[in-house]
C-alpha cells in the first residue's frame, strides 16, 4: 500500500514562505536541499509525517500562475474557533468560517487561508468526516 509522505508547491520567496507555514501551522524546516538552480524546503511538524514540500527556482523573479487545475491543501485542527482567532490575531487573514451540513447531516467545519504565493489552504475541524 502506498503511504502519502509530501506534498510539492513552488513559491518565490522562501523567507516569506517558511514564516507563513511556521506561524499558521507550527511546520519548521526539516531538511533543506541547496542545488544550483533551485532549493527544495521540506517542511513539517509533530502531528502528522506527512511533508510539505517547498521548491524555489532560482532563476524565478515572477509570482507563479495558479491556473485552473490547482485545489487546495487541507489541514485538521482540534479546536476550528481558537484556530481562526489565532490567524486573525496573527494577520494571516483567514476567511469565514463555514458549516459544511448539506440535507442537515454534518460533513465538515472549516475556514480557508491563502499562503503569500496564492496557494489556498483549507483548515478543517476534526468532526464529521474529518474526525
Amino acid at each position: 500500500m502506498a503511504k502519502n509522505i509530501h506534498s510539492m508547491i513552488r513559491v518565490l520567496d522562501e523567507a516569506r514562505s517558511v514564516a507563513f507555514y511556521d506561524k499558521a501551522f507550527d511546520l519548521k524546516v526539516a531538511d533543506r536541499l541547496d542545488f544550483t538552480d533551485f532549493t527544495l524546503v521540506y517542511l513539517s511538524n509533530a502531528e502528522s509525517g506527512f511533508e510539505l514540500e517547498l521548491t524555489i527556482n532560482k532563476d524565478r523573479t515572477e509570482p507563479y500562475d495558479m491556473g485552473d487545475g490547482y485545489g487546495h491543501l487541507a489541514v485538521s485542527v482540534a479546536d476550528l474557533e481558537a484556530e481562526h482567532a489565532r490567524f486573525e490575531a496573527e494577520g494571516l487573514a483567514p476567511r469565514r468560517l463555514v458549516t459544511f451540513a448539506p440535507d442537515g447531516k454534518l460533513v465538515g467545519r472549516f475556514f480557508f487561508v491563502t499562503d503569500p504565493d496564492g496557494y489556498e489552504i483549507e483548515v478543517l475541524e476534526r468532526s464529521g468526516r474529518f474526525t
